[in-house]
């Protein structure tokens, strides 16, 4: 599995985020920033995450996922985006 492909997954099943994926093989770091993730707390934050790629996780196809989740406020500040 390719970057691209799993954007495409989570692009497909969670409206309104910007991903950034990094990684190959079954081993990716997902960036998500969205208005979806405010009021929501870290957990649940994961969990949506971890929900839309569950058929792959149980698949075997995605193994060890590392996600951070960003309101586009956090983004502006978060070390991760270069554009800040």
């Amino acid at each position: 599995m390719q970057p691209s492909d799993v954007k495409a997954l989570l692009e497909s099943r969670i409206d309104g985020c910007d991903f950034h994926i990094q990684g190959e093989g079954c081993n990716f770091q997902v960036v998500a920033v969205g208005d979806v993730f405010e009021n929501l707390s870290p957990v649940k934050r994961q969990q949506l995450i971890y929900g839309a790629l569950s058929e792959e996780i149980a698949s075997g196809a995605l193994h060890a996922i590392s996600i951070k989740t960003y309101t586009p406020a956090q983004w502006h500040q978060a070390p991760e985006n270069t554009q800040a």
